[in-house]
Parts: structure tokens; C-alpha cells; sequence
């Protein structure tokens, strides 16, 4: 007994923003002081690393709990289902609902219940909470939609990954680059039968300066009140990814009982394309095999960094859209992982 995947939906945003947006930019370091490098090079350099030529943001009227209701409606509105039998609504975010004409967090009352008045579910029996763990948000919250269903004590789920992370962006950081918005939805319910998930991992990193990789702090201008935005020591992230994350993949996909070769798809957190290549061709390595060609879906490239959002956005893609030529079909097997602020990692196995 285990839970799947019944139908999935996305919100992407209309306003797009392309690299050369950031060209007038004053460009500072963690000190304050300019980089010693013009914008065309900083932005060159950027785009060759992450992969990102541009990225979305959402319009003004809106914040992270509409577009996440948009999201759950779409997933809901593509199977017909009612909304009323959704047990448990878990919505993955960072930094709550914030205005854009305020940076301020606002996160009181959760946004999950916030998307369930906006659903306009009446049984009370439907929980509604938050999880707020960093980047890999939305796939733990999959994993524990599997627990209470595996428990008996949900029969169905929507599990939410919601991101305005454009609200919270320091002008003079060249890291505020890599992030922007967007929302992603999953249903998933009982299932009895092979496919659906079949193993998962997680774990947390705190030793050290672990704990600061990826953390709310001041901007990097000297002249800058106390307001702080969303911050990243990217090396460390980096160089901290690549040792931890296959290492975690393996542990979750050894535990699925199922052959390497058999892996058709992995749906990475996606955070930097060159990072998201390398964790997935040591992965492969540590099986003594290289990467297969095309099991990597990514959308990096024109949807940027949307944190809790990345996964759940491109997996809707790849399902409805067959996006970049990716699809899949059943009996397919995935990998799902992510990285990010705790330090966590997690992973799952699944059988589409």
C-alpha cells in the first residue's frame, strides 16, 4: 500500500524577465564593495554556470497564495475532482505571502489555509498547514501525504509548492539572478497496485556553517536598512550539493528494490544546470554506469529558480505538455530530489 500521483497543475507566470533586465544593476559583494567586473561579463559568467537566460515573475495584484490556489485548481479541474474529498492540503513555501510593495513575510494565517478558503472547501476535516523546508519543501511534502495515506488516515491529498521569491530579491546581489516565481500541485491518493511511490530519503545537514548557506539577511549595500532578502553563499551550496546529493538519491533508490537501468526520468530541484548535470552524473557514477541521455528534464533555462515550486512545475510540464520532448508512460520509473536551506536533501522513488 503506497499513494500516487492522480493529477497535477501549474501556475506560470506571464512577466517574463530576461538577463539583460539585470544590465544597469550595481553589482556589490557580501562587504559592499562593487565587482571589480562590467555587467555584461557578470551576467555572461552567470547565465554559462546556471543556465538561465530568463526567468518569471508574477504581477503585482497577485501573491504566493493565489497562485498556488491556481495551481491546486488546475490539478483538481484536470481529473474532475471534487474538492470537498481533499483530506489534507500541504503547501511547501519560504517566505509566505509578501506584497509588492512590502518585502515584509506574512504568513499568519497559513497559506494553506488560505488556498483552502480560496477553494472554498467547507469540510473541516480537511487539514490545511505549511511546511517550510527550504527548496525541498514540496517533494517532503509528498512524502509525508504518502505517510498519511500509507497511516489510514487520509484517503487523498494536495500537495502545493508556492514561490514569490522575485518580493525578496537584493538589487545589488548578483545570486538575486537565479530566482523568481511560480506555483506547482499534485492530488495524490490511495493506491494498490505497483506504480506510484516506492521508497524516500531525507536528511539534514547542520554542522558547521551549514546552517548559513542559504539564509534571510541584509542587503549587501552599506547603506541599507535592516530589511533582509533571500541570501546564498553559492560555492558552498554548490561544492555541498555535489558531495551530499547522490549520495541521498542512492540511498533512496537502493531502497526501492529496483534496477538502475530501469531509471527513465529524474525530476531535479532546479537550481543551477551545471550543479543539476553534476550531482546527476556522479549519481550514475556511484552504480559505475554513465548518465543516460535525456533522463534529465529541465526548464531552468526560461523559468529560472522557484524554490518549492521547481519540481512539481516541471513534473506538470513533462506530464501534460511533454515539455522539451520529454514524457512518460506507465510503469515509467523516476527519481525525484531536491537541496536546499536546512541544510535538507531529500528524495523519492516512483513508479509512474
Amino acid at each position: 500500500m503506497n499513494s500516487k500521483i492522480i493529477a497535477s497543475g501549474s501556475y506560470i507566470p506571464k512577466k517574463i524577465i530576461k538577463n539583460n533586465a539585470f544590465i544597469k544593476h550595481s553589482f556589490l559583494d557580501a562587504k559592499g564593495n562593487k565587482i571589480d567586473s562590467d555587467n555584461d561579463e557578470i551576467i555572461s559568467k552567470f547565465e554559462a554556470i546556471t543556465g538561465i537566460r530568463e526567468r518569471k515573475y508574477i504581477s503585482e495584484n497577485l501573491n504566493s497564495s493565489d497562485i498556488a490556489a491556481e495551481a491546486a485548481k488546475n490539478a483538481l479541474n484536470s481529473l474532475s475532482i471534487d474538492p470537498e474529498t481533499i483530506d489534507y492540503i500541504i503547501l511547501a513555501h519560504n517566505i509566505g505571502d509578501v506584497c509588492s510593495n512590502s518585502n515584509q513575510v506574512d504568513a499568519m494565517p497559513s497559506l494553506a489555509s488560505r488556498v483552502k478558503s480560496k477553494l472554498k472547501i467547507k469540510n473541516p476535516n480537511c487539514v490545511a498547514y505549511d511546511i517550510l523546508f527550504g527548496c525541498p519543501g514540496w517533494l517532503e511534502g509528498l512524502i509525508q501525504s504518502n505517510c498519511f495515506i500509507k497511516a489510514g488516515i487520509a484517503k487523498r491529498c494536495l500537495v502545493i509548492g508556492s514561490e514569490t521569491l522575485s518580493r525578496v530579491i537584493d538589487s545589488s546581489d548578483r545570486d538575486g539572478m537565479i530566482f523568481s516565481d511560480g506555483a506547482g500541485a499534485v492530488v495524490t491518493e490511495y493506491n494498490n497496485d505497483n506504480n506510484g511511490i516506492l521508497s524516500h530519503k531525507t536528511v539534514t545537514y547542520t554542522d558547521d556553517s551549514e546552517i548559513d548557506y542559504i539564509f534571510y539577511g541584509k542587503s549587501n549595500s552599506i547603506n541599507s536598512d535592516n530589511t533582509k532578502y533571500i541570501k546564498m553563499q553559492g560555492r558552498k551550496v554548490y561544492e555541498f550539493a555535489l558531495n551530499k546529493v547522490p549520495q541521498a538519491m542512492k540511498l533512496c533508490f537502493d531502497e526501492s528494490g529496483q534496477d538502475i537501468v530501469k531509471l527513465k526520468k529524474i525530476f531535479i530541484h532546479q537550481a543551477n544546470k551545471k550543479m543539476d548535470e553534476a550531482i546527476i552524473n556522479r549519481f550514475f557514477k556511484l552504480y559505475n554506469i554513465k548518465a543516460p541521455k535525456n533522463i534529465l528534464p529541465m526548464n531552468i533555462e526560461e523559468y529560472g529558480n522557484s524554490s518549492t515550486a521547481t519540481i512539481p512545475t516541471l513534473y506538470d510540464l513533462v506530464v501534460n505538455s511533454n515539455y522539451d520532448g520529454h514524457s512518460l508512460k506507465k510503469g515509467d520509473l523516476i527519481l525525484f530530489a531536491s537541496v536546499g536551506a536546512g541544510m535538507n536533501i531529500n528524495a523519492v522513488s516512483y513508479q509512474f
